[in-house]
């Protein structure tokens, strides 16, 4: 029976020892997740069969960064008034990089004729 005499076997009686280290790591790895390993340097390196020692840092590999969003419009003006269009002008005049993590206006630049 559990020492903790409640007539269930809770966790810490059944694993009394505490975690490994890298526990959530291994878990991911068998689940099929890139691991890397951190070098000396600070740079990461794929680690395809990681030992696993605990004085040594790992991490599950980051998702790729999301691309910047790229768009292009008119901005015309029109008796007096200023107004960005799209698909109505031949030409756009303006193109508008957005960042693909944030959604945050990154630059605008004029695209001179």
């Amino acid at each position: 029976m559990c020492k903790c005499q409640n007539g269930y076997e809770c966790p810490e009686c059944m694993f009394p020892n505490k975690p490994h280290k890298h526990a959530a790591s291994i878990k991911a790895w068998a689940d099929g997740a890139e691991i890397e390993v951190s070098l000396p340097d600070g740079r990461w390196h794929p680690a395809a069969s990681p030992m696993w020692n605990p004085a040594t840092t790992y991490r599950i590999k980051p998702p790729p960064p999301k691309p910047d969003v790229v768009m292009y419009t008119a901005l015309v003006s029109h008796n007096g008034y200023v107004d960005w269009t799209s698909g109505v002008w031949d030409t756009d005049n303006v193109k508008a990089i957005f960042d693909g993590e944030t959604g945050k206006l990154k630059s605008v630049e004029l695209i001179k004729e």
